[in-house]
């Protein structure tokens, strides 16, 4: 255990004051009584990588973004189950410790419980609007489980690497793209607000729970955190084939093998990018994480992600 390790009090203080700031209300900020309309795109085109379905049309193409955004909104949903019940549980560090920390994780894990509820709103409002038939399988509690079952070092390193990509995906795509449902983007424009906050609220924790853990035990981290992204990696490749034939079905003609194909191929490239290497390339996820293992631990993660990806996904710190 590092002794040394001080708790670096004036940035979690920083974040209390951010998240008061930037406090807001799902129904009275959020969604102020609109629905979804089906004219507009749900996610952008960088995102879905709806190009390479060069032979379908333009409206196709919208409800090819629709399906994925549905399925965008509820995948935020289940990963911030783990993620709240994770930073209730490292509160309890700083209980009888530092109380401006305990302050900051008590309100991220408060603004993480309003986020399940928003993207239950979300998937409840898509489904007045979007053909029945729809399913995300995933139950929650469980997923939650099962990566809760892994040491916080490597549910760390997980959490902070999906809530960089949260906030690039906003700002470089999600924020830019006119062509958007106007209530999604705000969905994830008031999202995006909370989740800086968050993104350094993780790194910090992760630097403190890192000073404590061992060299040998970091090496266990680091295969802990190898097979979650294996786990995220399942979900997807499940829940891709789920979206390829709810698409298939619903999208208002009967598609041949070959478009079917194409569809399962592109939603299976869109979601790895999504929720995997979008985080893994992020600048500041990369240096952190390099920063926190060691050259042979960092080249056994990449060796993972080299298989969901023909480019080298993690940058040198």
């Amino acid at each position: 255990m590092d002794t040394s390790y001080v708790v670096p009090s004036e940035r979690f203080a920083r974040c209390i004051a951010s998240s008061k700031r930037v406090r807001w209300d799902i129904e009275t900020d959020v969604i102020r009584g609109r629905g979804f309309d089906r004219a507009n795109k749900f996610l952008p085109d960088g995102l879905t990588l709806v190009n390479k379905l060069d032979s379908f049309s333009p409206a196709e193409k919208i409800y090819f973004s629709q399906v994925q955004g549905r399925t965008y909104a509820n995948m935020f949903g289940l990963v911030e189950r783990f993620i709240g019940a994770k930073v209730l549980e490292l509160s309890r560090d700083h209980w009888l410790g530092d109380q401006v920390a305990l302050e900051a994780l008590v309100r991220f894990t408060d603004e993480e419980l309003k986020h399940q509820e928003l993207f239950r709103r979300v998937e409840a409002l898509t489904a007045q609007v979007m053909p029945p038939g729809y399913s995300f399988a995933w139950n929650p509690n469980e997923v939650a489980a099962a990566v809760l079952s892994k040491g916080s070092w490597a549910v760390l390193a997980l959490t902070l690497h999906i809530e960089l990509f949260t906030q690039s995906h906003y700002r470089e795509s999600i924020r830019e793209d006119a062509g958007l449902s106007d209530l999604y983007k705000d969905v994830f424009f008031f999202h995006w607000k909370e989740e800086c906050q968050h993104a350094i609220m993780d790194e910090l924790e992760w630097r403190r729970v890192d000073a404590g853990t061992s060299d040998a035990a970091r090496d266990m981290a680091v295969d802990e955190l190898i097979q979650l992204v294996g786990a995220v990696d399942g979900i997807v490749q499940k829940q891709a084939a789920v979206d390829r034939d709810y698409f298939a079905r619903t999208c208002g003609r009967q598609l041949n093998r070959f478009q079917t194909g194409m569809v399962q191929k592109t939603l299976l490239e869109a979601y790895r990018w999504q929720y995997i290497l979008s985080g893994a390339q992020h600048p500041h996820f990369a240096s952190t994480l390099a920063s926190l293992t060691t050259e042979t631990q960092l080249g056994r993660i990449h060796d993972a992600l080299s298989g969901l990806a023909a480019v080298r996904v993690l940058a040198a710190a």
